[in-house]
């Protein structure tokens, strides 16, 4: 990738864009990384996930997620930025709109030659900040998105399939990019592996045997609307 790329990472929740394209971070020191969903609900809740990462309520998890999310992309130079809204599990999800919205301003703010945004598989909050970062490419022609499959979801089988699938029908091409520069070498595997560790909580929630398929090759898709579908569709 020529030098003078800037890229923008679409994050749905504190870790993903480490564990999706933490090679591509370690690569491109100065990456603004943008988490959508970093907020505590309104009112303080407990919920199963935040238990299983050791929190004793939803509003430490969130304190806590949001330093490790810090400390993570410090390693690999990359540069927070952390949009306040709620996650699924918190029972307050943005409108579209609203999440459209915010994306812009980042868009507009870090103007940005490539944006990576998620591939949008299983989980709804992932699904809508794809949706959102759809609409937004619609609104942004002249800058490249690339989708990077969303890890650990892109194991389930058939799910990449199934979502490309469903794109082509709403009138989005996806191919191979052919001059993203994802490097292999062990210096950026160490680095990537480091900052992975640094989401103490969500390793701790994901156990032994979840841990052992975070680390993976990282895929990515080149996207572009596809003018000549008979069937194109808005996200």
């Amino acid at each position: 990738m020529e030098s003078n790329q800037r890229l923008l990472v679409i994050s749905p929740h504190l870790d993903d864009a480490v564990l999706s394209c933490g090679l591509l971070l370690a690569a491109h020191p100065g990456t603004v990384v943008c988490t959508v969903f970093t907020a505590p609900p309104a009112e303080n809740i407990t919920t199963d996930w935040d238990r299983a990462a050791g929190f004793a309520d939803a509003f430490e998890a969130m304190r806590t997620r949001q330093a490790e999310d810090r400390e993570a992309l410090g390693l690999l130079s990359a540069l927070p930025v952390h949009l306040l809204f709620r996650d699924a599990q918190y029972h307050a999800s943005p409108g579209a709109d609203e999440l459209l919205t915010a994306l812009s301003q980042i868009v507009a703010h870090a103007k940005p030659t490539r944006v990576l945004m998620p591939l949008g598989l299983f989980h709804s909050d992932h699904v809508m900040v794809a949706n959102a970062c759809l609409a937004l490419m619609r609104r942004q022609p002249a800058t490249r998105f690339i989708a990077y499959e969303d890890v650990p979801y892109r194991r389930m089988s058939g799910v990449v399939q199934e979502r490309l699938c469903d794109l082509a029908k709403r009138g989005y091409a996806a191919d191979a990019p052919h001059a993203l520069d994802v490097p292999g070498t062990t210096q950026h595997e160490r680095m990537k592996r480091a900052a992975l560790d640094a989401y103490r909580s969500q390793l701790r929630a994901f156990g032994p045997e979840g841990q052992a398929s975070l680390f993976s090759p990282e895929r990515y898709w080149q996207l572009a609307r596809d003018e000549s579908s008979r069937h194109p569709q808005s996200a």
